[in-house]
């Protein structure tokens, strides 16, 4: 992955993502009026409708509770493992449903996800990790060109191939679960916090390391804590809330909304802080007023 220079970007200001899809592309994923519930009784998405085109980073925000993670699960084929189910909508890929398709179906199709806190098989080997990424592949050449893919990605994992995954240090093993995810070649990628708990300077490779997937023309349903980060790397953002969508549009507009920089961004009237602590979010004014 090409070094980026910090001196590059203008001084005082937010970098801005570059234009990774245009307005021509084709939609990779759809998803449409989706409600999910949980154990029967708990509705945690509203009639959520996004899109993602092919080769476009797309940001989702919002407070925990929100109902962010819960459409990850929706996309992946996980809400049976969370006692959920989706009583309404639908989730398309390539104009195909997936929606109640079993997870590994879903990454034959193309989907892989990097789950939050990483996730990685702590009592293997970096190549063991990596490895088990491509075990829905069965083309050896293919693997093969993947994993040389991910070692070039990720200069560092090269370096430690035979370490016990467990051992790496915490952005080592966020690269090590990107690039495990990377295996199977997905043609869309479900990122869920991935700068959570990073130094911010490995924060900052994490990004560019976003804009690199979606360069090669992968492309990104992105839920990240650090709002900065996703609006700068992100082409479109959506607002969820309390299951809704409520706000969504180009991220650079959202990036310069005050409403958007005071609630996510910790630069409005209330100072600092950051929207993952809060339990629910609630405004006086709703966004859609």
């Amino acid at each position: 992955m090409a070094e980026v220079d910090a001196g590059d970007r203008p001084t005082g200001s937010d970098p801005v993502a570059p234009d990774l899809a245009p307005t021509t592309a084709n939609p990779l994923l759809t998803v449409r009026g989706l409600e999910v519930v949980y154990g029967g009784a708990v509705r945690a998405l509203r009639g959520v409708t996004l899109e993602v085109l092919e080769g476009e980073v797309v940001a989702l925000l919002g407070a925990n509770g929100a109902g962010k993670t819960t459409l990850l699960r929706a996309i992946s084929g996980l809400l049976s493992e969370h006692d959920a189910r989706a009583t309404r909508g639908d989730v398309l890929l390539d104009g195909g449903s997936i929606l109640g398709r079993r997870a590994p179906a879903i990454v034959r199709r193309g989907v892989a996800q990097v789950m939050e806190g990483r996730r990685i098989f702590a009592e293997l080997t970096v190549d063991e990790n990596l490895r088990a990424g491509s075990f829905t592949r069965s083309d050896r050449t293919g693997t093969r060109a993947a994993y040389e893919h991910v070692l070039e990605m990720f200069p560092v994992l090269r370096d430690r191939r035979g370490s016990v995954a467990g051992y790496l240090s915490g952005g080592e093993q966020q690269m090590l679960a990107i690039g495990r995810a990377l295996m199977a070649e997905p043609r869309l990628l479900l990122l869920d916090e991935p700068s959570l708990g990073l130094a911010p300077l490995v924060q900052e490779l994490i990004r560019d390391t976003i804009a690199a997937i979606a360069g090669d023309g992968t492309s990104v349903l992105l839920i990240e804590q650090n709002a900065r980060l996703a609006l700068t790397v992100a082409r479109r953002a959506s607002v969820l809330e309390n299951g809704h969508v409520v706000r969504e549009g180009l991220a650079s507009d959202l990036l310069g909304d005050e409403a958007i920089r005071a609630a996510y961004l910790g630069m409005g009237e209330h100072g600092h802080r950051a929207f993952r602590d809060l339990k629910t979010y609630r405004r006086r004014r709703r966004w859609s007023s």
